[in-house]
């Protein structure tokens, strides 16, 4: 799932892609004055709905971590470009610091995407939890990545959502490892709330919130039944049915369903009396999200939403 080897190769096709739109990677958006997207007001997922329900355009296309095939995952600068490149909805990753600050980073440890064991070399193994926020403010989230990028760091949630919002952007928010965070999921409500994201309007179009642990999923549910909600995992078809009494939508690994199965949670009900949904992941390239366009998925998570967005676009004109 690291993206950071196919940078390189992916680069040239970014810088032309960029081109098209007249921009650059530098050139994100600063606010309401911001350029609209090049795929017109609503995305290139198609038309604006209920939170992330499927564009006329084929499936819902989610930048994972934003745009991480071309920017360092889960920092600004990734959704920046993200919005650049057209994308509405971008996916992040919520843990929390030793003083209990929320932060946007995917790995339990810092050592992969920081320079945290130059800056801290006695500290190992590194783990997020052992780390003040401001001690995680300190790192380079970004030379990791490309040297252009030195300097990034590692946000808060409430300074990501703040982007998000000014981007004008949708999020799909995992919890993530949430048995290492005793009552992230209460915490995590709080700082959406004080950032304005448990309006109406966020709530039915612009959030959904998702994570492996099913009980984390139980947990957002039971506090904000109003949210949309995702478990990630593929649950056998017997066990849908459990699911559906507390999540919308099922996330899986592109490699473990079919169409057969799709067609299965699509048949049920899931917490809001609607038919469950399924937005599949981590898809980078063409053939594979024809393939599981074919199978009916609602979304695809890609760390490269242009070219999924193109393969998608192309296979519905034939």
């Amino acid at each position: 799932m690291y993206v950071r080897p196919a940078a390189a190769a992916a680069a040239a096709f970014l810088g032309f892609t960029l081109t098209l739109l007249g921009g650059t990677a530098s050139s994100a958006a600063t606010g309401p004055s911001a350029p609209s997207s090049p795929f017109g007001s609503t995305g290139p997922s198609g038309p604006a709905g209920p939170a992330g329900a499927p564009g006329v355009l084929g499936p819902v296309v989610y930048a994972h971590r934003g745009a991480s095939a071309y920017a360092p995952e889960n920092t600004l600068a990734a959704i920046d470009l993200a919005m650049r490149l057209g994308f509405d909805w971008v996916e992040n990753d919520v843990q929390r610091t030793k003083d209990g600050e929320l932060v946007v980073v995917h790995d339990d440890t810092l050592a992969r995407t920081t320079d945290v064991e130059e800056a801290f070399p006695d500290r190992g193994p590194w783990r997020v939890r052992d780390f003040t926020a401001a001690e995680i403010a300190t790192l380079d989230a970004g030379s990791w990545f490309g040297d252009e990028f030195a300097g990034e760091r590692i946000p808060t949630l409430r300074e990501y959502l703040d982007r998000v919002q000014r981007n004008r952007q949708r999020l799909l928010l995992e919890v993530k490892k949430p048995e290492l965070y005793p009552g992230i999921e209460k915490q995590t409500l709080q700082v959406l709330d004080e950032a304005g994201w448990l309006d109406a309007d966020h709530v039915q179009r612009r959030l959904v919130v998702q994570s492996f642990s099913a009980d984390s999923v139980r947990l957002v549910h039971g506090m904000r039944p109003d949210l949309v909600t995702a478990f990630l995992g593929t649950p056998t078809v017997a066990d849908l049915p459990k699911y559906a009494q507390f999540t919308d939508r099922i996330n899986p690994w592109h490699t473990t369903i079919s169409a057969d199965w799709v067609a299965a949670v699509h048949g049920l009900l899931g917490a809001h009396g609607k038919a469950m949904e399924v937005d599949t992941w981590i898809v980078d390239d063409a053939a594979t999200a024809r393939k599981v366009q074919g199978m009916g998925v609602d979304g695809i998570i890609t760390n490269a939403p242009d070219v999924v967005h193109q393969a998608v676009l192309g296979a519905l004109e034939f």
